[in-house]
């Protein structure tokens, strides 16, 4: 766990206007000075490098002094429950629409009205009660050897249960989360049982025991001991800046039916927030075309905000067709997908 700590701010953001009072589209960030200096405090699951350059900017542009506190996604959700009402959280920032639905269920965090956030935030990637809002997409799909692999071979995540990928597929452990929003998206796209079967399959084609993150899965792949994994998109982009000749390609799956399966990062104001305006001022920003860029930019992910484009690395992997399920379904139905994945052994 870090924590740090800017420098000491001299002013503040007013709140974005509300639902009922925001004059028609509005969607303004524009900045007002406060009467006194305000210090908020924002626990965050996602890492120092990719949170710090937001702040900072933030910081320049308002004066708003942040201090934030890094940790794992379920150790923070720990603490603002203990901490109750006495919690110096002002945000929570986490990854995987799962642990947003989760800290909504535990009621963590606060509605927030903002004709902002649902200007900027579109509605399948946001909580239907306004207690959090994606701020960046990553994409779950299909990575696999260019030289192994043929045309025709690769179609839909259900394809990866056929026979012809016996001994041929590795695979990330069930215990991340990631997988766990893929498997009960596909609970919510296919039914229960379906959703078992293809899990088995995949269980059945292993080629090796799973791996503990994307990057080694993607490295077996490389090595020759399997033909194709499945990974978030930007663990991909990493790779590729590090190994630009690497003999892998993205396959986007399920183009004819629901499409690809896709994960946020989000963020919501705690229930307890000491400054719940200025707390909900900065999300505002952190969905504008300005915070949008640099989610885009700093760790390969696309922007929830439809006005701001990919990275020109991440456009070069193409178009796809994305499944426009509502991401809190991923959270809703996340212990059927570990309970699923239990029964098929899948490790």
């Amino acid at each position: 766990m870090r924590k740090l700590i800017s420098a000491v701010a001299l002013a503040t953001l007013a709140v974005g206007c509300s639902k009922q009072e925001a004059p028609e589209n509005a969607a303004s960030t524009e900045v007002t000075k406060p009467a006194e200096p305000v210090t908020l405090t924002v626990y965050s699951a996602r890492k120092e490098h990719l949170i710090k350059p937001l702040f900072d900017l933030y910081t320049e542009k308002t004066g708003v002094q942040i201090q934030y506190i890094t940790d794992k996604a379920s150790p923070l959700l720990s603490r603002l429950k203990s901490e109750g009402e006495n919690t110096p959280a002002d945000m929570l920032i986490t990854v995987d629409a799962g642990n947003l639905w989760k800290a909504a269920e535990d009621g963590v965090l606060r509605s927030v009205d903002s004709q902002t956030l649902e200007t900027n935030v579109p509605a399948n990637l946001q909580d239907d009660k306004n207690q959090w809002f994606g701020l960046s997409i990553r994409a779950r799909t299909i990575v696999y050897a260019k030289d192994r692999v043929k045309e025709g071979e690769l179609s839909t995540y259900e394809g990866l249960a056929d026979e012809n990928w016996k001994g041929r597929l590795c695979l990330r452990t069930s215990k991340k989360v990631y997988n766990q929003s893929l498997v009960a998206s596909m609970i919510s796209n296919l039914g229960e049982e379906k959703a078992e079967q293809v899990v088995a399959g995949w269980v059945n084609n292993l080629a090796t025991d799973v791996f503990s993150n994307d990057t080694k899965a993607m490295n077996a792949v490389q090595a020759g001991q399997c033909d194709a994994t499945v990974v978030n998109t930007y663990y991909y982009g990493r790779l590729q800046k590090k190994t630009p000749d690497a003999n892998l390609a993205i396959f986007w799956p399920n183009q004819e039916d629901r499409g690809v399966h896709i994960n946020i990062s989000g963020a919501g104001v705690t229930k307890h927030a000491k400054h719940p305006a200025e707390a909900t001022a900065l999300l505002e920003w952190l969905s504008s075309d300005e915070a949008q860029q640099q989610f885009a930019q700093l760790n390969q992910e696309y922007p929830v905000n439809v006005k701001v484009s990919a990275s020109e690395e991440v456009k070069a992997w193409g178009d796809f067709k994305r499944d426009s399920l509502n991401v809190s379904e991923a959270g809703r139905l996340q212990p059927a997908a570990v309970k699923l994945m239990d029964r098929v052994n899948y490790r």
